[in-house]
């Protein structure tokens, strides 16, 4: 079989429901890598929460991070494809000072690999682990560098209008996409990116044709990825708009190893 690029979402489709790899999961996503295909790590993650998931999978290839904002490959600097795009730090400062006005329970600034926000009581989450010692509370005195990302936490209900007035305060500037689940947030990125833009990169870099590239997500801010690749899956634990836009559906779901599932049966694998 020719190379395929498989782009693998985390949360909710990677990962279990206690944000771990299963041993089927890690087992079918190296075969897969040993085979010759390319298995990429594409998620709304910073690269800080997703570096020991990609270690853990041993694989060697590139990933991207921020829903396209930043594609890399770990551990690999010079690697040509490789880039990041920064929003304007005013309008980090900008959305903080607002943060009463808009909505806003907390601000998160992301750089490459730092945290700066606006209050250090940050929820129990995978994403924010409690022993990380790289946060730093925002400030013009820490936060000197144009971030990649920004983080809002709001309640589910605001996301859809708070995002909209970010939208109309700076509508050249972002993309808002919103994540629901038990943290609900919304993410601040430069304008016109999201995951099929590096998952887009990194095809054309190693000449995999569109009709090669599966995709596997189910939230919001997997929609373009899903929509761009030529084979493009959603979990059956899917948000429906995602569901009505894809190629197919897992039968199981992120907890019942439904990617693992779904690739055994496509790639028809074995394991001795």
């Amino acid at each position: 079989m020719s190379q395929h690029m498989i782009a693998i979402d985390l949360d909710g489709t990677t990962l279990n429901n206690q944000s771990k790899l299963t041993p089927l999961t890690i087992q079918t996503l190296q075969k897969l890598d040993h085979m010759g295909h390319l298995v990429c790590i594409v998620t709304g993650r910073p690269y800080r929460t997703s570096k020991e998931i990609y270690q853990v999978l041993n694989i060697v290839t590139p990933m991207v991070n921020f829903n396209g904002a930043y594609c890399h490959f770990p551990d690999r600097p010079e690697w040509l494809a490789s880039y990041y795009h920064e929003l304007d730090r005013e309008i980090v400062f900008d959305l903080f000072n607002r943060q009463d006005e808009l909505g806003i329970q907390l601000v998160c600034a992301e750089g490459k690999e730092r945290l700066y926000t606006s209050s250090m009581n940050l929820p129990e989450s995978p994403y924010y682990p409690a022993e990380d010692a790289s946060y730093q509370k925002l400030s013009r005195q820490t936060l000197i560098h144009n971030p990649i990302a920004v983080t809002l936490f709001t309640s589910e209900a605001d996301q859809i209008p708070i995002q909209k007035k970010i939208m109309a305060s700076y509508p050249n500037q972002v993309s808002v996409r919103t994540w629901g689940g038990e943290i609900p947030v919304l993410e601040v990125v430069s304008k016109n990116l999201h995951k099929a833009v590096g998952v887009k990169t990194i095809a054309d870099f190693y000449h995999i044709p569109r009709q090669n590239i599966l995709a596997f997500g189910d939230e919001d801010n997997d929609l373009e990825m899903i929509e761009f690749a030529g084979h493009g899956v959603a979990m059956s634990n899917a948000i429906q708009p995602l569901k009505d836009i894809a190629n197919d559906i897992t039968e199981h779901s992120n907890d019942q190893d439904g990617l693992a599932h779904y690739l055994i049966d496509y790639f028809n694998l074995s394991f001795n």
